[in-house]
């Protein structure tokens, strides 16, 4: 049986990726396999690609083929073959993310970016995607309280990240059957029960 394909979304400083190993740790408390990845990376080329991908300027396109080109092979190598096994994989970030920050954030083409989601993973999308949501100064505020070395995309203008959720936002809207918006902005016991009323319905 196909195990199921979960991903988390956010913009910069939403705090999705604290939760990550906690539901990888909740669904094993249920018996099942899990996987825990995360894009740009889960692969060895895919991790190479990451310290590119955030750290060096270059142009939109080169940047969404190269975002493309990683997850083609994450899917080849990691997703697809775990999914295959029965497998859940949890993935911090996948195509969701290129919509916005690429599209949203820098203003791809929308169809340039349709045009490779068919054909990088035409047949597979999550099963469910949570989506991080929280209103932008709050998401700034815990960046700069987390005292660290800011990767480029962290560094963009505010006017970048509002653009970012607000197309997070929008495909939401587009993909309402497999995307849940979780309220970022509130204790982590309480984002935790969100998570597990969400999980449930799909376990």
């Amino acid at each position: 049986m196909r195990g199921k394909f979960i991903t988390f979304e956010g913009i910069d400083g939403a705090g999705k990726s604290s939760h990550v190993e906690w539901l990888a740790e909740l669904l094993r408390s249920k018996g099942l396999s899990v996987q825990v990845t995360r894009e740009p990376g889960g692969t060895e080329l895919g991790e190479r690609l990451r310290e590119l991908l955030l750290n060096e300027p270059m142009h939109l396109e080169t940047e969404t083929l190269l975002m493309f080109a990683g997850r083609r092979e994450h899917l080849a190598r990691l997703i697809e073959p775990a999914l295959a096994r029965g497998e859940w994989v949890i993935c911090d970030r996948f195509s969701d993310a290129t919509w916005a920050y690429q599209g949203g954030g820098r203003g791809l083409d929308k169809n340039k970016f349709l045009a490779l989601e068919h054909w990088v993973h035409e047949h597979l999308q999550p099963d469910l995607t949570l989506l991080f949501d929280l209103p932008l100064e709050v998401a700034r505020e815990r960046i700069v309280l987390a005292n660290r070395v800011l990767d480029k995309f962290e560094q963009e203008r505010a006017d970048f990240h509002e653009r970012v959720r607000q197309a997070y936002l929008e495909r939401v809207n587009a993909h309402p059957s497999r995307m849940r918006i979780i309220d970022a902005d509130n204790t982590l016991e309480n984002i935790r029960k969100q998570l597990e009323v969400v999980i449930a319905s799909i376990c």
